[in-house]
């Protein structure tokens, strides 16, 4: 009888291998909520209960218990599987906002350091994408920026330079480019 109930289970259910992989990444999703912080948390689609041990696993400070704790957390995220899928969406989401955001600053960082480095060149390769940009008020920032890091000064035009680039970037009226 228990043969039958083996080969009944063996069809309906997943295998062994595969519960263990779905309880880790239930885990890893345990984990990752633990890590995130309280504006991140408000943003997601999180029960109150669930959120309450969250909060109760970042308190506890000694790493046996902390990750004791977020265990206790995943099972209870595994009781509730119908609520996990658009949690791992809004999560997904929230990552791929910061890999945007991050390469955005990462564009502009480098625009800023072409405009220090290459000096005119560059800029008339930025006005051709912004042509109502001020060159002269760019220029001067550029060479003003160099001038800091030549001489070890605080980098005041090198932080400016930035907040007029992230300007022209973000105005929807300009016609940014896409590198």
């Amino acid at each position: 009888m228990d043969d039958d109930d083996d080969a009944v289970d063996g069809e309906d259910s997943p295998s062994r291998s595969q519960r263990r992989r779905d309880a880790l990444a239930v885990f890893e999703l345990a984990e990752r909520l633990v890590g995130l912080s309280d504006p991140q948390l408000d943003q997601l689609p999180l029960a109150e209960d669930l959120r309450d041990e969250v909060e109760k696993a970042r308190s506890v400070p000694q790493h046996i218990a902390r990750k004791r704790q977020i265990q206790f957390l995943a099972k209870m995220l595994r009781r509730r599987e119908d609520e996990l899928p658009p949690l791992r969406a809004a999560l997904e989401h929230d990552r791929q906002v910061s890999r945007r955001e991050t390469a955005e600053l990462h564009r502009l960082e480098d625009w800023r350091e072409r405009l220090i480095e290459q000096g005119d060149e560059a800029l008339s390769e930025l006005l051709v994408l912004f042509p109502a940009a001020d060159r002269q008020h760019l220029r001067q920032l550029a060479r003003q920026s160099k001038v800091e890091r030549q001489d070890n000064r605080p980098p005041h035009a090198f932080r400016e330079l930035f907040r007029v680039l992230r300007e022209l970037f973000d105005n929807p009226g300009g016609d940014g480019e896409d590198e």
